[in-house]
């Protein structure tokens, strides 16, 4: 199966030997979008703000394949402080609707330029 990188102009790439995303056959993996900028600064300092702002990078990432967070099957959502899931939840059901992607919540202990939180996604061409 061939791998095609993706990559938006209105999203900060990834940091290190990473893609912003890839396609293989039907699937599409966003890597983790972090709550930053065009320019990769940080924005908002609330968990709302954070995650609206990694959805829409999420949204920009897959745009770039002709897809949109309609297409999102699966979700995997880093968090730092447990206390931010319910602002996460309800960035996550302004954005999405039934069926619901799947979703993973992880706690980790840090994430890169104060983000509080990122959200990586695999969405799937119909």
């Amino acid at each position: 199966m061939t791998r095609h990188p993706i990559a938006s102009t209105r999203a900060p790439g990834p940091a290190g030997p990473a893609s912003a995303g890839v396609s293989a056959g039907h699937l599409v993996f966003v890597s983790a979008q972090s709550p930053l900028d065009e320019r990769g600064e940080p924005v908002g300092g609330s968990a709302a703000d954070q995650a609206g702002r990694a959805l829409d990078n999420l949204a920009h990432q897959l745009r770039s394949t002709g897809l949109s967070l309609d297409d999102v099957v699966s979700l995997e959502v880093h968090l730092v402080d447990p206390e931010d899931q319910a602002a996460v939840d309800a960035a996550l059901a302004a954005r999405f609707t039934a069926p619901y992607p799947a979703r993973s919540v992880t706690g980790v202990p840090w994430l890169p330029g104060e983000s509080r939180l990122q959200i990586a996604a695999v969405a799937q061409r119909y």
